[in-house]
């Protein structure tokens, strides 16, 4: 049968997932959801929610999420096809009839499936046969206990090209080779893909065995150490990620899932006690694995060796998740110290260093700047633009609009700090003193001064253009920091566009004085005192000022630039209809929102505004109550 989203969608909207809940588990009303202690784990405290308009359920303790269809299946132990069925007999919907392609290829891999079961069997018995005995004392080298070695399935493929076949003879050869165990080559020999190798089971969610990995015993020229099954109708090694079935239960208790870059680095951290770990087969992370991590937690946990490769690797994995980002899905990043891999770490310094680490992660933001800004030397003016150039590419990879523009800003901010660092103090002694209408080789240019007088006195208390401006001139160290979203304004709006030029050349003349920067000195125009807000108000802690600062600089710039799209999106409308009337509604949503921020921030400034009037006549009637009462006492006035 092909069971279709739409067919899914329509089933959820038939079922009150409260109603097939509250069937096993006691729910309390809250507002417009329900709660209740976990299911999944022991709680005291109700962290489990069940939203019906949504049509989920989540655990803000371990983490458990899904819908009516996952309740069945992962709360109720039915398989996907129970649990439709029984739905749709709740729902009074037909289930699609079978589809006859599809369900000869539901035989075929439980055939196949069949034949890797007891290709594990055979496996599992070598190992503690007299053929496997050298296996067995390479594995207890390695410090794996007996329990360890039952869990996760270890066996022996013994060194022979035939001996498959005549170990599993209910199978025919082309099962053999369809099932991957076996390879035909062009001229008809057959022989078995997997000697002289200790054997671990590859398998999917259910815990079936669909596939293996092999690793040679000691050292054979020309012969790789590690050997996977090749992808077949049960096995595609970019949609399984090693361990999955023992580790999506146990990441629920822990909150957590760690990714690591081998199937033995897997059984290391499980012996240790980190049941919650996984890896990929073969091949970096791909689109596919990534979703499958998001499911189990918000921010997985990539743990790679601490050298170069291990860097290469984590960079890699970066690049696949950035296009994927989306808010509160995200990757954090651990890596070891040189020249240790999980096994390693944790003989050799303990479970505590591996637990330290992995409560200490590395942010996906940060492991991002610190790989650019150490990949090559940055000792000129051309190596550093290559790094912002470097850092905009992966930025502009970034699908998600909001958190592609909180990238940039921090990385420009680090760019920033890192590429023009504070000058040292000049010597004053050598300026001589200032008189009153003297300027210097510095001095910014007349028409710069007029054009930014112009901006500051034409509207600065009626028009938020002009208050931002005025801003900048007041506090021109942080200019260099939205110089980016600048520039993109001028670009947009080009009546501001002599403001913006005036300030970039404002930005280029500073010293390193901070606030003396802003001088007659240095022909700068003085900035206006607007009490309506922090940035424009005398006195005001410098730390506010900036965050009020740029808090005014993002709303401004991000008005017009919405409005752009729009108008090229409308533009495009005869093109592509549907595409363009989605888009237009998505950007009416993001002008929307800017318009309730920026009249929101204009109520905020209006009200500190007039709680500083209050508070100034309150202290002016003191002052003359003061005054009044100082006067009747005064003895010369009666």
């Amino acid at each position: 049968m092909t069971i279709t989203p739409q067919w899914k969608d329509e089933l959820r909207a038939r079922i009150t997932l409260s109603s097939v809940i509250m069937r096993t588990d006691k729910l309390t009303k809250a507002g417009r959801e329900w709660k209740a202690c976990c299911p999944f784990h022991d709680e005291k405290t109700p962290s489990f929610t069940v939203n019906d308009q949504k049509g989920f359920y989540h655990c803000f303790g371990c983490g458990a999420h899904g819908d009516v269809i996952s309740w069945m299946t992962e709360q109720r132990g039915l398989s996907f096809i129970d649990a439709i069925k029984e739905l749709a007999s709740e729902a009074g919907m037909e289930v699609p009839a079978p589809d006859p392609v599809a369900a000869k290829r539901a035989e075929k891999r439980a055939e196949l499936v069949d034949v890797t079961e007891a290709a594990q069997q055979w496996f599992v018995h070598n190992l503690r046969s007299d053929v496997g005995r050298e296996a067995l004392d390479y594995l207890k080298n390695r410090d794996l206990k007996s329990e360890t070695l039952r869990e996760f399935g270890f066996g022996y493929a013994p060194e022979s090209k035939q001996a498959l076949p005549t170990a599993i003879p209910s199978f025919d050869e082309a099962m053999l080779v369809e099932s991957g165990m076996r390879i035909a080559t062009d001229d008809g020999t057959k022989y078995d893909r997997f000697r002289g190798r200790v054997m671990l089971p590859i398998q999917d969610a259910r815990g079936r065995v669909i596939a293996f990995g092999g690793r040679i015993l000691g050292k054979r020229e020309g012969i790789a150490k590690y050997l996977n099954s090749p992808d077949t109708p049960l096995f595609d090694k970019g949609r399984t990620l090693y361990n999955l079935h023992r580790a999506a239960p146990a990441s629920r208790q822990s909150g957590r899932v760690i990714v690591v870059e081998g199937y033995m680095d897997v059984v290391a951290l499980a012996q240790a006690g980190f049941e919650d770990a996984v890896a990929p087969l073969g091949t970096a992370l791909t689109e596919m694995q990534l979703e499958m991590l998001w499911r189990m937690v918000e921010r997985p946990v990539l743990c790679f060796d601490g050298d170069a490769a291990g860097q290469r690797a984590a960079m890699r994995a970066i690049s696949r998740a950035l296009p994927m980002l989306a808010p509160m899905r995200s990757l954090a990043i651990v890596q070891l110290p040189a020249g240790l891999d999980p096994d390693d770490l944790i003989n050799k310094r303990g479970v505590t260093a591996m637990e330290k680490l992995l409560a200490e992660p590395t942010s996906l933001l940060d492991m991002l700047w610190t790989f650019e800004r150490d990949a090559q030397s940055l000792d000129s003016p051309e190596a550093k633009a290559g790094l912002k150039a470097r850092l905009m590419e992966h930025v502009a990879t970034i699908q998600d609009r909001d958190i592609q523009a909180l990238y940039r800003r921090e990385l420009l901010d680090r760019f920033s700090a890192f590429a023009y660092p504070p000058r040292p103090p000049r010597d004053q002694t050598k300026r001589g003193p200032w008189r009153p209408g003297a300027t210097t080789q510095r001095g910014l240019s007349s028409g710069a001064r007029e054009v930014l007088q112009r901006a500051m006195s034409g509207g600065q208390r009626s028009d938020f253009k002009g208050a931002v401006l005025a801003g900048l001139v007041r506090h021109p160290d942080q200019i260099e920091r939205h110089a980016e979203a600048l520039i993109r304004l001028a670009k947009l709006d080009r009546e501001a566009a002599p403001a913006i030029e005036s300030l970039i050349e404002l930005s280029e003349r500073l010293d390193s004085r901070g606030e003396t920067a802003i001088s007659g000195e240095q022909g700068y125009p003085a900035p206006p005192d607007d009490i309506r807000y922090a940035f424009l108000r005398e006195g005001t802690p410098t730390g506010e000022a900036r965050e009020e600062l740029a808090e005014a600089v993002s709303l401004l710039v991000e008005k017009p630039a919405l409005e752009a799209a729009m108008a090229a999106t409308i533009a495009r409308f005869d093109e592509d209809p549907e595409g363009s009337f989605a888009e237009q509604t998505r950007l009416r949503g993001q002008l929307t929102t800017v318009d309730e921020r920026l009249k929101a921030f204009g109520r905020r400034k209006a009200a500190s505004a007039t709680d500083q009037d209050k508070a100034a006549a309150a202290a002016e009637t003191e002052l003359t109550s003061a005054s009044a009462d100082t006067s009747e006492g005064d003895p010369e006035t009666d």
